[in-house]
This record gives C-alpha cells, structure tokens and sequence, in this order.
C-alpha cells in the first residue's frame, strides 16, 4: 500500500499542478483512470508526439486501477477534503527515517480532526503492529502535567510524584517496554523536549505526531516532516456546509444567501460546520434573510460563532505575550477584507505609529524589526502569505476578531471596502476612538459642519477614495500630536 500511495500521490501533483485537491476533482482524476486503455492510446496516438511519461502512466494505469477504487476505502470519505496531507502524513508513518511529524494551521483549520483520522486509521490498519497513543496538551502546559497525561494513557502509576526526572525515566522505561508506538500530541503550544519528557523517540521504530497552531511549535520540537493544512476551496466548503446542513437542495434564494454565508466563514471548517448547525431547521426565507444581514461587517456575531469560534481563534491572539505583537496584529485589521497588504508599507506604518520599538542605531534596524514581527504572526497563523512573498493577508475571520478586541481597546473603526458614499454618522466618532479606517470607499467628500470630537485620534487612513474636499472643522477637536492623515 505505502508503494501505492507514493504513485498516486505523484499522479495526483502531476495532474492537478494548479487545481485545487478537493473531492470534486479527485473523484474526476479516479473516473480519468477507469477510462479503457485502448481509449487513452487513442486519444494520444492522434497527438503529434507521444511522450515517455504518457506511455509509463499508460503502464501505471493499468496496473493501478483496482487500487485506485480502494483509495477511497483506505481514507474516510470525509478526509477527502484534506487528501494531500492525509497521504503525506501516512507516507511520513511508513518512513522508517521520519521519527517526527508536525502538523500546523490556524485554529479551526480541522488540525485536529486530520490528526484523530490518522490515529482511528491506524488502529485499524492490520500492517501496523504497534500501539497508537493520544494525549490532549493543556493550555496551560507543565512538564509534570504532561507526564501525568501521557502515564494515564499508558495505565502507568508512577513511583515518585515529585521528581520530573525519574517520572522522565519510567515513562521512558513503559514505552520501552510495548514496542514500537505513535504518539500523537494535539494542541501543542510550546516547546517540548521529548527526552525530557520521557518519550524514546526513534527507539524500535517510536514516532511522534504534534498539532499545533504555531509552525514555529512544529521547528522547537525538531520535527523532521511539517505539514501545513490550508484552508477548504469555495467547493468543497460548499459541500461541507450541506453535508452539515442536512440538505442537498435548496431553494433559489435561499441558496444565494447559504453561499454568502459560506463565503464569509472563510472556507474554515469549524466556523462552517458551526453555522450549518445553527441553520439546520431553517426553512422560512424571511429567517435566512435575517441570518444575512450583518454579513459586509462580521460573520462572528452569528448564533454559535460567538461561543464556539470566536473562544479559539481569539487564543491564538492572547497567546502574543507581546503587546507589540498584539499591536502590529490589529493594525492589519485596518484593510479590507482579502486585501493583499504590502510588507513594505506595513513595516512604515508600524515604524510611524511607534508600533516598534525605536532603534537608536538605525532606520535599517527597525525595518529589520518590523518584518520579524511579520514573520511571527505569519508562523502562528494570525498572517498568511501571498504568492508574490511581497504582501500579507488576513484570513477573513481573523480579520473579524482583530475588529471584535479592537471594539474595546484600543478603539477602532474600521469601516473599509464596505463601498460608503458618506463617513460613519458623527454620534459614531466617539472620544475613545484611536484608529479610524474608511479605506477603499466610494467617500466623494465630507459634509461642511463636521466635526467629530476624537482626541485621541492617531490614525485616519481614507486611502482609495475619490475624495474631494475636506471641511476644516473636520480637524477642530483632533489633537494633531496624534493624529496621522493618509489618503491618496
């Protein structure tokens, strides 16, 4: 099977290049493999030119096929969604030089869900003669609490409570003692050293699996395979949310508005499974219309988001020891939705804004500074990257819950890309308001009179709009020792 899975994994890079691996596609692959060998050399002894590797995948597909059929069997039909790294962490099981696999994503991601798969999978799998163990981390991460967690699954009691070292080396001695084993470790928050621990990692074939949120988590520990799982693609969220929905049609209107709800839960699994259960019963159109307003400004306020999303991607921002991380990170929150956010012009607002600390020694330094703060929040998943290497994103929910803290303090506005023709109403320029964002708007000018009382305004960004004119008042009750204008 592990020669298998190494094919079609190949296969499966070679015909998808830029598609996205949902089932969809992986069903229409499979089908492309079923099609008749003689139909195949028919259709490419028409071409000009017949190349090697066309004639060895002719070959392959032959002698693949039945297998292919049991692909499907061997990996639950949910994990599909997740295929590609479902094989890459099984192939990393079946490498006797892989003593360590780190998996990492943002929270809600299906980290753990991938992870529970591989663990059920291997239970089963009759070829793997071995012990498969699963220990929860806390939040609140200890040595001694680890330990504790790791003996209780062994059904160990320890002789001496107090000493992590001898804890360390019967726990070693345990493991020692039933062979080979995985151990998987979910949630995983801060740096682990398995000797220290007591885990034998490498001895008779042991391996160890790690979730975390953190790919920085993934290097402390020195996993030798790390795995990234990404986001769902806009098909296969579609097919999640139905599955979660119960339904498989619905009606015209109602489907438009499911579709800007799955568009707003970002392609994130939990945050769609959440809201296809809050959903579940709804039938009456007016009630799915009421469950769409709110949509241009936060899909967290939704019934069950609040309670069940929000709680985890919000750790991931109280987990910043830093409150200039913390501060670097909401500032983001001020483009709009999908924005490819330039590095560059982040990295000068952070330095304007005294977001960074000053360097007495020079600009480069804080430059310097202002990526490495970058690079953190993109290796804890608060920040994704783009193609290009040369910007930054928001997920389109962790974007909501920067606004969500930054509601309280400090206070935000942000009202960007939502296609404003007039500002906020005046009663909304309150006097705790340090950062405002109208940006990317259709804002043609700011009514005379105006005069929003924000002392302690720092930063206005009306970038992208076709401003025309701006009334002097407008600028009477803005300090100007914090106060910072940009438009363009």
């Amino acid at each position: 099977m592990a020669q298998f899975v190494e094919f079609f994994k190949n296969v499966f890079s070679w015909l998808s290049q830029d598609l996205e691996e949902s089932l969809k596609t992986l069903h229409r692959k499979i089908l492309l493999l079923e099609v008749p060998k003689d139909d195949v050399h028919e259709a490419y002894n028409h071409g000009k030119k017949r190349k090697r590797n066309v004639e060895k995948w002719l070959i392959d597909v032959g002698n693949n096929i039945s297998e292919s059929k049991a692909l499907e069997l061997y990996f639950p039909k949910e994990l599909f969604l997740e295929v590609y790294e479902s094989i890459d962490i099984w192939m990393s099981l079946m490498d006797d030089s892989v003593l360590s696999i780190g998996i990492y994503g943002m929270g809600g991601i299906g980290k753990t869900t991938l992870a529970m798969h591989v663990h059920n999978k291997l239970l089963k799998e009759s070829t793997f003669l071995g012990h498969v163990y699963w220990v929860t981390v806390s939040q609140e991460f200890s040595i001694y609490k680890l330990q504790n967690d790791i003996a209780h699954v062994l059904k160990l009691y320890f002789s001496c409570e107090n000493d992590e070292r001898r804890r360390a080396a019967e726990l070693f001695q345990a493991f020692k003692e039933r062979g080979r084993f995985v151990l998987i470790l979910d949630d995983v928050w801060n740096q682990i050293d398995a000797e220290e621990i007591g885990i034998p990692l490498g001895m008779n074939g042991c391996k160890l699996v790690i979730t975390s949120r953190s790919s920085e988590v993934c290097h402390w520990i020195g996993c030798q395979k790390i795995i990234k799982v990404n986001t769902l693609s806009e098909q296969e969220a579609w097919e999640l949310f139905l599955k979660k929905l119960g339904r498989v049609e619905l009606h015209p209107r109602v489907e438009g508005i499911c579709k800007k709800l799955v568009k707003r839960c970002g392609s994130l699994p939990l945050a769609l499974v959440t809201l296809a259960g809050s959903m579940r019963r709804v039938s009456d159109i007016h009630e799915w219309r009421d469950a769409s307003k709110g949509l241009a400004e936060s899909c967290l306020g939704r019934a069950g988001m609040e309670y069940v999303v929000l709680p985890i991607l919000l750790y991931s921002y109280d987990r910043l020891r830093d409150t200039m991380l913390k501060g670097c990170f909401l500032h983001c929150s001020l483009y709009p939705e999908n924005c490819h956010i330039p590095r560059d012009e982040l990295i000068e607002n952070f330095i304007s804004e005294q977001l960074v600390e000053r360097s007495y020694r020079s600009f480069r330094a804080e430059i310097d500074q202002g990526h490495a703060i970058l690079n953190q929040l993109e290796r804890v998943c608060l920040l994704e990257k783009t193609s290009n290497g040369t910007d930054v994103k928001m997920h389109v929910l962790i974007r909501d819950m920067a606004i969500e803290i930054a509601k309280e303090n400090p206070r935000y506005m942000v009202k960007a890309g939502l296609h404003l023709r007039e500002i906020p109403d005046v009663q909304e320029w309150t006097e705790d308001l340090d950062k405002v964002s109208l940006m990317d708007n259709i804002i043609m000018e700011i009514s005379p009179g105006t005069s929003p009382k924000c002392p302690r305004l720092s930063t206005l960004i009306l970038s992208g709009n076709p401003l025309r004119r701006i009334p002097d008042c407008f600028f009477v009750h803005v300090s100007s020792t914090h106060y910072q204008f940009k438009s363009h």
